[in-house]
């Protein structure tokens, strides 16, 4: 109908394509987590980093920001209902694999964006070893009787 709409219209719907990309290489298994850390935020960065610059402008601008919002409390949603796939398949709690699935998303993008490598370095490290730790935490806790 008009411009605004052509914009809010075509960066959801991109975002939405990147979301699902993202997803399509996300690991099912304990054994492939790892590999999703290592690799993810490299072809992240390759494959959607002028989407993600494109993307930050439009929903931060004050004219479309409740259009960033929106966007942003679907992702939320999408993403505690992967985590809740996740669980049975890693032996971890939705509600912990959730804000590591933020924090690893969070990394991606600022790297895709601003080329940070000490930042996702630092983050990424802080993930391996916390999805490790919970592994451990809940394949010990788990363990029959």
């Amino acid at each position: 109908k008009n411009l605004d709409e052509l914009i809010i219209e075509s960066t959801d719907y991109c975002m939405t394509k990147v979301e699902d990309d993202f997803m399509a290489k996300a690991p099912t298994d304990p054994q492939d987590v790892m590999r999703f850390i290592n690799e993810i935020p490299y072809w992240t960065a390759e494959k959607h980093g002028k989407k993600y610059r494109l993307m930050y402008q439009v929903y931060t601008h004050p004219k479309y920001i409740e259009y960033g919002k929106k966007f942003f409390q679907g992702v939320n949603e999408r993403y505690t209902a992967y985590a809740k796939l996740l669980e049975p398949k890693i032996g971890i709690p939705y509600d912990i694999i959730t804000p590591l699935i933020f924090i690893l998303v969070r990394a991606c993008v600022h790297y895709a964006m601003f080329e940070d490598e000490y930042y996702l370095k630092s983050q990424l490290e802080v993930l391996r070893q916390s999805v490790m730790l919970f592994i451990e935490k809940y394949k010990t806790n788990n363990k029959p009787e």
